[in-house]
């Protein structure tokens, strides 16, 4: 893998196993909106930019050579082997490797952690249209307004000032309190997100769940998409559905330490195939 500064764009070469529809458009981040020329514009780390792929080449505008190093290399996971991955877990179950091969250009993508928290706790009784929505208007009201008008995720230490009629025009209902309650916690060192990176996983769930509605589902999230600790095994509707039609008498345990992978392999497999579901 090679990145290559153009004019106000960077090429980065041989990328492979990902699909950005598949991959920022499947409910694991809400800040990345599809484009006429299947490109996607969003924003994250402070950092507005178009991502487009070309065959093996991804073109990221509005990015430097050092943006990629400091963060997009990371952001895409790409120091992870998936290939490799999915024939690890593919011999679990024969519908996992069904899954995987459907979505082969899945990856879990390494956000801020604050910012996936707060997403995940706006998840709640949500769909995904009404989430990004929800996002959108947290970050134009309470975000750092970027160069090019859009905006920055705000951070805990803005949104801990506020209260939860502050957040009205969010339209977010019973999730105002949480939000507060989150950005309280963290600001004031209540909770260390920091640490769930290196605790041990009941530890560091625990740790989330200090947060007023943040129960397990949310954690572990946060933790998956915010953390990276890919031991995680959401269950949302979608997820309880597959797990008791498609993979009865298993558990997130079963699918071992790329539990987190496998859970979007099934989720978005899951999502694509409602026939699966009827009686």
């Amino acid at each position: 893998m090679e990145c290559i500064e153009l004019n106000n764009k960077i090429k980065v070469t041989d990328v492979h196993d990902l699909n950005l529809a598949q991959t920022l458009d499947c409910g694991q981040s809400f800040r990345w909106k599809p484009q006429a020329d299947g490109s996607f514009h969003g924003v994250a780390y402070g950092k507005s930019v178009s991502v487009k792929l070309d065959k093996t080449d991804m073109y990221i505008e509005n990015a430097t050579a050092d943006d990629f190093k400091n963060i997009w290399y990371s952001y895409f996971d790409f120091a992870l082997d998936y290939r490799k991955i999915r024939e690890e877990i593919s011999t679990i179950h024969p519908v996992l490797n069904e899954a995987a091969k459907y979505a082969p250009g899945i990856r879990i993508l390494r956000q801020e952690p604050f910012e996936t928290l707060c997403t995940f706790i706006i998840s709640q009784n949500n769909n995904i249209k009404r989430i990004k929505g929800i996002v959108e208007r947290l970050c134009e009201n309470f975000g750092t307004r970027l160069a090019d008008g859009e905006y920055a995720f705000p951070t805990a230490e803005t949104l801990a000032t506020l209260s939860p009629d502050d957040l009205a025009p969010l339209r977010a209902g019973f999730r105002n309190r949480y939000i507060i309650d989150a950005s309280q916690k963290v600001s004031s060192g209540d909770v260390n997100l920091n640490s769930c990176f290196t605790l041990d996983y009941e530890d560091a769930r625990t740790e989330l769940m200090k947060i007023t509605g943040v129960g397990k589902k949310v954690a572990d999230c946060t933790l998956l998409f915010g953390m990276h600790r890919i031991e995680a095994f959401p269950i949302d509707v979608w997820m309880k559905r597959a797990m008791e039609k498609l993979f009865p008498n298993m558990s997130g345990d079963d699918f071992g330490q790329y539990a987190g992978i496998a859970q979007q392999y099934i989720f978005h497999y899951s999502r694509m195939h409602p026939e699966l579901f009827e009686k």
